[in-house]
């Protein structure tokens, strides 16, 4: 049948199979989505190919949607540790790319083979598509797809064996990072206080000045029996009972003010209420929680702000994001305008507003054509990946232009991320497929022991340079060296060896900066 032939028909047989082998582990390793550049590569062997508008169009919306991902946690990657992550990352890229130049000048393989070798020994497809889009070249994806599997099982190795032969605690590392966690996020709780001290007696909460003294907010009080809905206005009485929130720290300074703690429960009053709202009107995103003057308009108090799982103590100068929960108090009636002001519409964070990443990605293919001029002929731009990666960075950090909201929902991202990613490895892989026998002919495993010695050396080396960096926690260290490998498969290993989530935050930080670091380094080598 004349279906089998078409292109189209083709694609999606390649997405199929590349997910079937994607699927199976072997000793809990697997390839993934990456598996359909394997796939793809037999295919382009027989004689398949693509058009390149669909290895473009995938490109375009994998990198856009990278950048978004990773343009907040970039800017702030430099906040805690960030700096000792960002050096390790910047040991790890540079060590690799000046292993991939000495391997290019002395074993004489072709340029796009060498950077090849570059972005699959660590592991970063962002790494081969903008290896491509630098040289032009599809001899980018043979290197590889040669080096790719090592990066993978090497990085494993790496962070599952290096644990055991320096005999390290990873218990005792839990309990550090979850104390360094603590100072940083400290938990917010709720308590309630018996109003004691004979100084406060008679004030009100304005004249106490409760908020920027002790830094927790109240949520409600008792008074003669009656819960009442606190106000500025709200004089406190001996005996009176006052539920706080904030951090331990703020409750701490709360109890020295008002008076000690007590088991006591407040009821709700049958007109006041606690909600959780989500942010998702447009007009609220970026605007500070203090310029909506939610008490003196509505009598309501934020209590508490949950953002990307981290409940965060309210202030009047604190930036709303898309998709932050707010838990709000006040009155039933006044709460309904309270919804209103912040939306609360859970459809709008799955909603995909299609202009912004268009308008995105238009910006990013202008910069990308942008070159500067080092004179005697040389030229510098950062090429269609790097102006897409940078300007989406710089526009998911600025989050919204007036009406315009260019931060996405996390499902959104995720969407667009993958749907570029099959259609960029199919039309690569296809491409490359043809020459795959003949550059193997030519250098046989001589590939293979370059990919391998650019994928463990640069680890060695961070490791080395980490025993200089002040605290640097085991656990830590590991999610680092995974994501300046830009290894998921990496992280899922150290992960698996503790119950705190300190792998993936370090991973998360560094991610950003190594991948961008790859990619200047990518366009550096491409000049040679």
């Amino acid at each position: 049948m004349e279906v089998f032939t078409t292109e189209y028909f083709g694609l999606f047989v390649i997405i199929c199979l590349g997910f079937i082998l994607g699927s199976i582990k072997i000793k809990g390793i697997s390839l993934d989505i990456s598996a359909i550049i394997f796939v793809a590569l037999i295919f382009g062997h027989y004689g398949m190919t693509m058009p390149p508008i669909i290895g473009k169009l995938g490109l375009v919306l994998f990198i856009y949607t990278i950048g978004m991902q990773a343009g907040p946690g970039f800017f702030e990657s430099f906040r805690k540790q960030g700096r000792n992550l960002a050096i390790l990352a910047t040991i790890i890229v540079g060590s690799a790319a000046i292993i991939t130049l000495i391997a290019f000048k002395w074993t004489g393989i072709e340029t796009p083979v060498a950077i090849g070798l570059l972005s699959g020994a660590l592991t970063s497809t962002p790494g081969l598509a903008a290896a491509i889009d630098a040289t032009g070249s599809s001899l980018v994806s043979i290197g590889y797809g040669i080096a790719y599997p090592f990066g993978v099982i090497g990085v494993i190795l790496f962070v599952r064996l290096y644990p055991k032969l320096i005999k390290a605690d990873l218990k005792k590392a839990e309990k550090e990072f979850e104390k360094l966690n603590e100072s940083g996020y400290p938990e917010i709780k709720s308590k309630t206080f018996r109003v004691e001290n004979e100084n406060v007696i008679g004030k009100s909460i304005s004249e106490l000045k409760i908020r920027s003294m002790t830094k927790a907010v109240i949520s409600r009080i008792m008074h003669e029996g009656d819960a009442v809905v606190p106000s500025p206005e709200t004089v406190l009485l001996k005996g009176d009972l006052v539920k706080a929130v904030g951090t331990d720290e703020a409750l701490s300074k709360f109890r020295l003010l008002i008076g000690n703690e007590t088991d006591a429960e407040i009821p709700l009053h049958k007109s006041y209420e606690v909600q959780s709202i989500l942010v998702t009107n447009k007009e609220a995103v970026n605007q500070p929680l203090g310029t909506f003057n939610l008490w003196s308009n509505y009598q309501a108090t934020v209590t508490r702000l949950r953002r990307s799982g981290i409940d965060i103590t309210p202030s009047p100068s604190m930036r709303l994001h898309m998709g932050d929960k707010l838990t709000v108090a006040c009155s039933r009636e006044n709460m309904k305008q309270v919804v209103r002001i912040f939306g609360n519409d859970d459809k709008k964070l799955s909603d995909t507003d299609f202009f912004p990443v268009a308008a995105g990605i238009v910006l990013g293919i202008l910069l990308g054509e942008l070159s500067l001029s080092f004179g005697g002929g040389m030229s510098f731009n950062l090429g269609l990946t790097g102006g897409i990666l940078v300007v989406a960075m710089i526009l998911s950090r600025i989050g919204r232009t007036g009406p315009v909201i260019w931060s996405m929902s996390g499902a959104a991202t995720q969407l667009l991320r993958q749907i570029g990613l099959m259609f960029f490895l199919v039309e690569v892989g296809t491409k490359a497929g043809a020459q795959l026998v003949d550059t193997y002919a030519e250098y046989g495993s001589q590939l293979f022991v370059i990919g391998g010695v650019i994928t463990l050396v640069p680890m060695i080396l961070a490791v080395v340079a980490s025993h200089f960096m002040k605290n640097m926690n085991i656990l830590t260290l590991l999610g680092g060296l995974t994501g300046s490998m830009t290894s998921t498969p990496g992280l899922a290993a150290v992960d698996s060896m503790t119950d705190t989530n300190a792998p993936a935050i370090a991973y998360a930080t560094v991610y950003p900066v190594a991948m961008v670091l790859l990619i200047i380094f990518i366009q550096l080598l491409a000049l040679f």
